[in-house]
């Protein structure tokens, strides 16, 4: 389970105008349709592709729940994709992105002040610049510890040395320990 990469695509979703299908056969038939071919689905969901024309007639109408979990996976990542895409945009040009958090962090400060890592919940607005790295980064294939750095790097900046009007020796924070974590346009 990687969580940053699951809390934006989750954020993304958000911005879905029409549900994606529910029934195992519809998103089996749409599966079908997007990658041309039984063939194609059945083996990225590694299965048979016998299975995959059962699903796709109604055959089999309830699927194993690996099976399930796979394919409402594969069906919403290929949902919507120009809704995806608009979404992403605005969020990178204009909206920014929030971050719902509850986290310790702490950071790297010079001797004397108090840089104690602590269980912290932070709901911050990140500007747009920030939500475009984030999303680059994924879109290019990025660890999931390269997401928490972006993200450490995006509340360093936004929340602890608040756009250069304090701490600004800061040096680095530490987010560590996430309790929850979560994404909004």
């Amino acid at each position: 389970m990687t969580l940053f990469g699951d809390g934006l695509e989750a954020a993304l979703q958000k911005a879905f105008t029409r549900p994606a299908p529910k029934s195992a056969g519809a998103q089996m038939r749409y599966l079908v349709k997007q990658l041309k071919g039984t063939k194609a689905v059945a083996q990225m969901l590694r299965i048979s592709q016998r299975t995959v024309e059962r699903y796709v007639k109604d055959q089999i109408k309830k699927p194993r729940p690996d099976l399930a979990a796979r394919l409402e996976r594969e069906v919403k990542k290929r949902w919507q994709p120009q809704i995806r895409a608009k979404a992403r945009e605005r969020a990178a040009t204009t909206g920014g992105i929030v971050i719902d958090t509850r986290a310790r962090l702490g950071y790297t400060a010079p001797i004397g002040s108090t840089d104690q890592d602590r269980i912290r919940h932070l709901t911050v607005a990140l500007p747009p610049q920030y939500a475009g790295r984030l999303f680059d980064a994924q879109e290019q294939g990025a660890t999931e510890q390269r997401l928490q750095e972006l993200a450490a790097e995006a509340l360093k900046e936004v929340y602890f040395q608040d756009g250069g009007r304090r701490a600004g020796s800061l040096e680095e924070v530490r987010f560590t320990d996430i309790e929850h974590l979560e994404f909004d346009l």
